[in-house]
């Protein structure tokens, strides 16, 4: 039994001390991901259906993806420094609503504000123990695409429809935004990484007055960590 504690101590150091990159070294991270995003005070969405129907639907998160690369350089045993750039879906959603008017039942669903950015993410990584970093920084991101979308479907009898709204809101939004990501990471000895972060708008996404709509998005992503 011994024996085996010490084949396996010995196993997990091997494994331990090959998950960081050293210090001088630069590394390369394509990355894949998801996101899950809501804009801060952003309200219920509240409307008059037909027939004078009042519909209210609550806000809740959209998922989306994240995909782009990210370049490291490890200034010491502990610190590092890393830059990225990536696409990221983001944006707010409302909960489906189902409502009736005049016999004919309708649903709304699918409902949300679809932002996409490129990111460009600035971090310091402090790497607590091998392969586990917490790190914090600034990301800059640039509007690519605004839309609104949802999707009413209605029945009546053995009738069914089905109407897709798609409408772009660009016009309406800044083109730039300013964040700051805060987060964990853990590399394994493959490399795989795996990379949590939430990041903090601090632009209003609005250019409307009296409104703050600020992003709130919840990242996860999977990349591969080679050195260059």
């Amino acid at each position: 039994m011994k024996k085996m504690m010490m084949i396996v101590a010995m196993m997990a150091a091997t494994v331990t001390a090959s998950a960081q990159f050293e210090a001088g070294t630069f590394s390369l991270q394509p990355k894949l991901g998801a996101t899950g995003s809501m804009l801060s005070n952003m309200p219920n969405l509240d409307t008059a259906g037909a027939g004078g129907v009042n519909l209210t639907s609550d806000k809740t998160a959209t998922g989306g993806f994240i995909i782009g690369g990210e370049a490291e350089y490890q200034l010491s045993n502990v610190f590092s420094l890393a830059a990225g750039v990536n696409y990221a879906q983001q944006g707010c959603g409302w909960k489906d609503k189902s409502f009736s008017f005049n016999g004919v039942v309708a649903e709304l669903k699918d409902t949300k504000v679809e932002l996409g950015y490129v990111n460009v993410p600035v971090v310091i990584n402090a790497y607590l123990f091998r392969g586990f970093a917490v790190k914090a920084g600034v990301q800059f991101g640039f509007l690519t695409n605004a839309d609104m979308k949802f999707t009413l479907k209605s029945e009546q009898g053995n009738l069914n429809q089905s109407s897709d709204f798609d409408q772009s809101i660009m016009d309406g939004c800044e083109k730039f935004d300013i964040a700051i990501p805060v987060g964990v990471s853990y590399q394994f000895k493959v490399p795989i990484v795996i990379d949590a972060r939430y990041n903090i708008g601090l632009k209003n996404v609005s250019k409307e007055v009296g409104e703050d709509f600020k992003n709130q998005v919840f990242q996860i992503t999977v990349g591969y960590k080679f050195a260059l």
